[in-house]
């Protein structure tokens, strides 16, 4: 039924060098490291502070660590744990992973006890790349994870050159000294290991289509988190596609910015997956602060800023943004929440970048739209469906009513980049994976041009005295306010009155509002059913690390305060 009335409306609007359907080098991930390093050996692959390597030199670098795990006991099939931050040990982990034939399992290094139980043990991860100031939250978990034969650890100072690397080590010890780690050359290894000189091995024979490259697993936005299959096909497709629409973006030595966490698909995807199939600099940073970050761009020059909108917000309260210079970066690629279009508006022209909105979730490896790079942009919209990728709105109580232009309901995705399933979940894969489509649980809308919209998340509506109201409609006019640095909108519920609309309001340094101006704002602009009932001012919003705002957790911390009978802000 869905695809009878398919007709795609926003091939009309593609860039002219963007090709409806592409022709797709179904390859195995690694080889886009071994084509850069032949193509450009001499160009720099990664700089890290002090410390640098060629596409060469790197590569030998990962085939060093490949044959070292390989002799470990790694093999095929295995699934091996990077728990990380952005890093040149990351980076060798992930591509000496794939040229064994192993699956990735990217890790949050914030994951506490419960969550590295569960990541684990769901995976079934053998082995552990990790950081030795994170050992201390790994070593009491080892003998209730038996699957777990080997653990690597390695130091940030392994990533910097010297002096760097001593003053790193000794400042280390007197702030945060590190537990002594038990070494014993078989279950525990020191990082260097993997580096020592030896002979390469071939990489692995890789079926692209069936073979795994990565277990990634969702936020969980409810329950315990789940792990999308993706393979090679998937995020190589993926990673042309980004070429394919970001067409403006060439091989002629671009310079990327890598302030998105790795272990998130989204970073892993544009700056690492791409990066490489382009053959651009990566510049790794291992957080995010706001002014490191524009430090980094006033001195290396970043031509490529791949980010999130709280890290446009971020930068944008720095008072002394007008003295870096931030006129090296060509493309902004925005995604992993909505971009508030005040927000976007005002970064474009305070930089001069141009800011590519889109969209994408795990379970596609990530990405599925963009606006198009050249031609018309659309704010607030995600932009349209990548090359090969068919998207419909559909009716969000069966699921399989095609919805015409301009009527809201939830979005389902269909192309190469789609993931096999869930790792070990039949069930939720069957409700998910329908037919060929992708349930993606967004509630979005398509206008004429075949441009989309997203509303909101499915779970995230809120029903109010029998309306149904969408939270982004409302934390786009809260972050119009001019002292208004972020907001957010939940549904909570009240003793009294079922359900109410609660705002969460963090304010601009240096501005001030009270709860009064941000109702009387809010009225101005919005039906009165849709006006906040309630208003929070706060410090910061829960958030994770690639800028969503955690309403989850807003309405956890409401749940535990229990019924909400507080007066109405009325």
């Amino acid at each position: 039924m869905l695809d009878a009335c398919l007709h795609r409306p926003w091939l009309a609007h593609y860039d002219p060098q963007v090709p409806p359907r592409l022709r797709y080098d179904n390859v195995p991930l690694y080889t886009f490291l071994e084509r850069a390093a032949e193509r450009y050996p001499k160009r720099l692959a990664v700089r890290f502070h002090n410390w640098s390597a060629t596409y060469a030199q790197f590569k030998m670098l990962v085939d060093f660590a490949a044959a070292h795990l390989k002799s470990l006991g790694v093999r095929h099939g295995d699934r091996v744990a990077i728990m990380l931050p952005n890093s040149p040990q990351a980076l060798i982990s992930y591509w000496a992973s794939l040229k064994l034939g192993a699956v990735v399992v990217m890790t949050n290094p914030l994951y506490m006890e419960k969550e590295l139980l569960h990541h684990f043990t769901d995976a079934g991860a053998s082995t552990l790349i990790t950081l030795d100031l994170l050992w201390t939250r790994i070593a009491p978990l080892r003998p209730r994870l038996p699957g777990l034969i080997r653990v690597i650890v390695t130091s940030m100072a392994d990533c910097l050159g010297f002096p760097l690397n001593l003053l790193y080590r000794w400042k280390t010890r007197r702030q945060q000294p590190v537990s002594p780690i038990p070494y014993d050359g078989q279950s525990v290894l020191p990082w260097k290991e993997l580096l020592r000189r030896t002979t390469p091995d071939p990489a692995h024979s890789v079926n692209p289509h069936r073979d795994m490259a990565l277990l990634q697993y969702t936020g969980g936005t409810t329950g315990l988190p789940k792990g999308a299959m993706l393979t090679h096909a998937n995020l190589s497709a993926n990673a042309q596609q980004c070429r394919a629409i970001l067409h403006a973006v060439g091989d002629h030595g671009e310079v990327m910015l890598g302030v998105l966490p790795f272990f998130h698909i989204y970073g892993l995807t544009v700056c690492v997956n791409f990066g490489t199939l382009i053959g651009a600099t990566l510049l790794p940073l291992p957080r995010f602060d706001p002014r490191e970050t524009l430090q980094t761009i006033h001195n290396s020059k970043p031509t490529i800023f791949p980010c999130a909108p709280s890290i446009f917000i971020a930068m944008l309260q720095q008072k002394k943004l007008e003295r870096y210079d931030l006129s090296s970066i060509r493309y902004c690629i925005s995604g992993s929440a909505p971009m508030p279009v005040a927000v976007m508006e005002r970064f474009q022209q305070l930089t001069g970048a141009h800011i590519v909105e889109g969209y994408g979730l795990t379970e596609a490896s990530p990405v599925t739209h963009l606006n198009p790079l050249h031609g018309r942009g659309k704010p607030g919209s995600i932009g349209v469906p990548f090359p090969d990728t068919d998207a419909v709105i559909v009716d969000m109580e069966v699921g399989t009513i095609p919805l015409p232009p301009g009527k809201i309901g939830e979005l389902v995705i269909r192309g190469p980049q789609v993931m096999h399933g869930y790792w070990k979940r039949p069930d939720e894969t069957a409700s998910t994976l329908r037919n060929g489509w992708l349930y993606t649980g967004d509630i979005a809308t398509m206008d004429e041009d075949g441009y989309f919209y997203i509303v909101d998340r499915k779970k995230d509506l809120i029903i109010t005295g029998g309306y149904n109201v969408y939270p982004r409609e409302i934390d786009e006019v809260l972050h119009e306010h001019p002292a208004v640095r972020e907001a957010v909108t939940v549904g909570v519920p009240h003793a009294t009155r079922g359900e109410i609309i609660k705002a969460y309001i963090v304010l601009k340094e240096g501005h001030s509002a009270t709860k009064a101006d941000i109702l009387a704002f809010c009225r101005q602009k919005l039906a009165s059913y849709k006006v906040p009932k309630q208003i929070e001012f706060r410090d910061e919003l829960p958030k994770t690390l690639v800028g969503k705002v955690l309403r989850r957790a807003l309405r956890e911390e409401e749940t535990r305060r229990g019924p909400n009978t507080a007066e109405l802000e009325e």
